[in-house]
């Protein structure tokens, strides 16, 4: 059977945070349930299809997925199961919110299989986390971290995010050093990215115009971010955490599978509103007409999706999906990058250098065809 990645998307949240443009916001507990509902019969829809492919890992996303119920959690896990065949260790994972969750709904998650917490705590401080618009404390994040531990959770993601208003590199790496002490199996670090339609673009976006004569908490400067950027790698690093991706960190074992099966091309199925799905050579998002993708659109997937992963992309695994040889496709590109000290060879590998992560966008849109 093929291997397939199920992502599903649950789009209710308490509230809309001030820097968040994913497809999210309240909702009623009657319009929860005709989601779920019609999620369900989307899921089972697929039952045909599902005959070819062996499931290897499911991401509940959201969102705040950790809203729902412990029964409508199970009533979507009873529609996987019964249309997919799930493998025995797939990596089942859910995100939640601090202050979302209770020891009911954790034990509904290790009833359907859920094997691993992704947390969104974004910073340790509390005066940052209402500058996000985020529900939560610290406190409240140490309190669902530890009622996960004591539901017996062995693998916990905790996100975090670098750059906020506000926010200066001591805050941040006491953020960091607070986090990594608890010792989660994988930390995800993300730059702040001011996004178009969020209350952050009204007040930082291109022509919002200044914000200290406002009276806005100003955005760290191009140094500190940059400073926060270098933070992050070493101080991870000193806790026992490898970098395996551009923006995420795990312990020995413990990289996201699910992720890794994205930046590898692995087919994926998304049920759910804007969910997106790659499948048989196609892709669509839900409710769209599937893309026919061409050989050109796959192979500059495979280098711009796996540069970003710190291994890099194999020059042999290019040959055999593609039947022909990475230097006869992008040769004078690479050439070109690894002159300018962007990419380097390592055996069949060829990966970013230190210098390169720091133009990963420049870099990766050199292999557009």
């Amino acid at each position: 059977m093929k291997p397939l990645e199920i992502y599903v998307h649950i789009p209710f949240c308490v509230k809309k945070c001030n820097y968040c443009d994913f497809l999210s916001a309240p909702a009623s507990r009657e319009a929860r349930q005709g989601y779920i509902e019609s999620l369900c019969g989307q899921i089972r829809s697929y039952a045909d299809a599902a005959k070819a492919y062996g499931v290897v890992s499911i991401f509940i996303g959201g969102g705040t997925p950790s809203l729902l119920t412990g029964s409508q959690i199970a009533a979507v896990f009873g529609a996987v199961r019964e249309t997919f065949s799930v493998e025995a260790e797939a990596e089942i994972t859910i995100e939640m919110n601090p202050g979302t969750v209770s020891r009911e709904k954790l034990k509904a998650y290790r009833d359907v299989g859920i094997n691993r917490l992704s947390i969104g705590l974004q910073s340790a401080d509390d005066e940052e986390l209402k500058t996000l618009g985020r529900i939560h404390t610290f406190a409240d994040f140490l309190e669902t971290y530890r009622m996960a531990r004591a539901e017996g959770f062995g693998n916990i993601n905790v996100d975090l995010m670098s750059a906020i208003p506000g926010q200066t590199v001591e805050s941040y790496t006491r953020t960091l050093r607070r986090t990594a002490a608890l010792s989660p199996e994988h930390i995800s670090a993300y730059s702040l990215i001011i996004e178009e339609g969020t209350p952050f673009f009204a007040l930082y976006g291109e022509g919002a115009g200044g914000h200290d004569e406002y009276g806005r908490l100003p955005l760290p400067d191009e140094d500190s971010e940059r400073q926060m950027y270098y933070d992050t790698k070493r101080i991870l690093g000193e806790y026992g955490y490898h970098r395996y991706e551009i923006s995420n960190y795990a312990k020995p074992g413990y990289a996201c599978r699910h992720n890794l099966g994205y930046w590898n091309r692995t087919e994926y199925l998304g049920f759910g509103d804007g969910a997106a799905s790659l499948m048989d050579h196609k892709r669509w998002v839900t409710g769209g007409t599937p893309e026919e993708l061409s050989r050109e659109d796959e192979m500059e997937e495979y280098m711009f999706l796996g540069l970003r992963k710190m291994e890099g992309v194999s020059k042999t695994e290019f040959k055999r999906l593609f039947d022909v040889s990475m230097d006869s496709v992008y040769g004078k590109v690479l050439a070109d990058m690894e002159d300018k000290d962007l990419l380097e060879q390592a055996g069949d590998f060829v990966r970013l250098t230190e210098k390169g992560i720091d133009v990963s966008n420049y870099v990766m849109s050199g292999f557009l065809l």
